[in-house]
């Protein structure tokens, strides 16, 4: 069977560049090592991780808040065997949505391990034990990225665990070790803490989520530590070793040899991820790959080898999703001979805490970097009416603008639901509005947006209105 287009991976990057080529008229095909589509987002990442995450939230309020509220609940406790299930039916729904849309826009889905055979060859060995050769005019490379998991460090899948597994432990545990300070681990380790486990965040930098705005690495330090969590930045993980009931972690202070330790329920390695490209058989074609074993890829995001390319996690820049997605689109318009474009500084980021944490654009120590003359509007979450209402006033809004032009260059949140409204930085920056632009558009009141008006109205002159 012959194909215009094959793409290799079905998550967020995979199955939309899927989409995207049978919407511009390809007969396109879809291999999947699994045997439920979406990837590691749909399967054991995003959409999972947001589920847990909002379960554990509603706990957590009960507990702390509906008292306030004139809400009084006897015998709360958390039942992690029912929100394990509950995680695990978004999943299948969201997952069961995907292979509907692969059966709407008539794309055919192979289950098994797809590797070149050469560049318009693609060896399936199918889950079910066979195998297939289907050939394949151009073809999208999506198998997205893995888990880092040292030597040292263990990894047993019991007790020293990543990201998946934290996902399906159905009891809820005293105490848990987190090893790193980023994203993953500060969203599975809050889902815990607020559960009532003691969690320990290791974290070799000087700060928290070290790819983001100083401020808001702070502010979100600031909530979690009233949540019980506990810090050891600037520290390094020697060694980790796990028994059947429990794990020792070995840390020290960069700058000194003296060992500490930690014995915990589970440790939860959160270094980052890998790019995955195991068994692809990229050798077979000569496909580049860098130092970290990403695909390189030129600004089309074609490889050095006409007619395949790569997307998502597995070449550089963020691991996201939403950026995946986006190159999968490109792609497909690319291949089609559009013109589509891709603004990689205004990809948001977003952390999916509570208070969440929602970024676009530039910081402050990049702006530094770059001499460019900047100013800096601030509002805090606290001052609002809306944020007072719901009991969620932590966090701030802070805008960067151009000293001369005005123009946004950076916007990072720490709040209520900034996730869904960074949304408004990322409009306002592709038209590359001012400060001023925002702080003069209506803003519905009383709502958590307003925090963004205020803070471009600091930023411009110095007069925001409630602060």
């Amino acid at each position: 069977m012959k194909y215009d287009v094959t793409v290799i991976g079905s998550g967020p990057g995979g199955y939309v560049a899927a989409i995207r080529c049978a919407q511009l008229g390809m007969k396109t095909a879809i291999i999947e090592k699994y045997n439920t589509l979406g990837g590691t987002c749909l399967n054991v990442g995003c959409i999972p991780s947001k589920a847990l995450l909002d379960s554990s939230e509603h706990f957590h309020i009960a507990k702390e808040k509906f008292s306030t509220h004139g809400i009084d609940i006897k015998d709360l406790k958390a039942n992690m065997p029912q929100m394990i299930k509950r995680k695990d039916d978004v999943v299948s729904q969201t997952c069961d949505g995907v292979k509907f849309l692969m059966k709407k826009n008539k794309i055919d889905v192979f289950y098994g391990h797809g590797s070149f055979k050469d560049k318009n060859n693609i060896s399936i060995a199918m889950n079910d034990g066979s195998t297939q050769v289907i050939e394949t005019d151009k073809t999208i490379i999506a198998t997205g990225s893995k888990p880092i998991t040292p030597a040292a460090f263990n990894y047993d899948k019991k007790r020293v665990i990543t990201s998946t597994e934290a996902l399906n432990i159905t009891k809820i545990p005293k105490r848990m070790v987190i090893i790193g300070g980023g994203v993953i681990g500060l969203e599975l380790g809050s889902v815990y803490a607020r559960l009532g486990t003691e969690i320990e965040v290791v974290e070799y930098m000087d700060r928290i989520l070290a790819g983001m705005d100083k401020d808001c690495g702070k502010e979100l330090m600031r909530s979690l530590k009233k949540l019980g969590v506990k810090f050891h930045l600037k520290h390094a993980v020697t060694e980790v070793k796990g028994t059947s009931r429990s794990v020792t972690v070995k840390y020290k202070k960069r700058d000194t040899e003296d060992e500490l330790t930690i014995k915990a329920d589970y440790c939860l390695v959160a270094i980052g991820r890998y790019a995955y490209t195991d068994k692809l058989g990229l050798e077979n074609v000569g496909i580049k790959t860098d130092d970290r074993g990403r695909i390189e890829v030129d600004a089309h995001l074609q490889t050095n080898v006409p007619g395949i390319y790569a997307i998502g996690d597995v070449i550089k820049g963020m691991m996201l999703a939403h950026k995946a997605e986006e190159e999968g689109v490109f792609v497909a318009e690319t291949m089609a001979g559009q013109k589509p474009h891709i603004n990689y500084n205004l990809i948001p980021g977003v952390v999916y805490t509570w208070p969440e944490v929602a970024a676009v654009g530039q910081t402050e120590e990049q702006l530094k970097e770059k001499g460019i003359e900047y100013k800096v509007g601030k509002f805090p979450m606290r001052a609002l009416g809306r944020a007072r209402a719901s009991m969620d006033i932590e966090g701030m809004v802070k805008i960067l603008a151009d000293k001369n032009t005005d123009e946004v260059l950076g916007v990072h949140m720490v709040g209520p639901r900034v996730a869904d409204i960074i949304a408004e930085a990322v409009v306002a920056m592709e038209f590359r509005a001012s400060a001023e632009d925002i702080s003069r558009m209506s803003h519905a009141h009383p709502t958590y947006t307003e925090a963004v008006k205020e803070a471009a109205l600091d930023a411009t002159d110095k007069r925001a209105l409630h602060f």
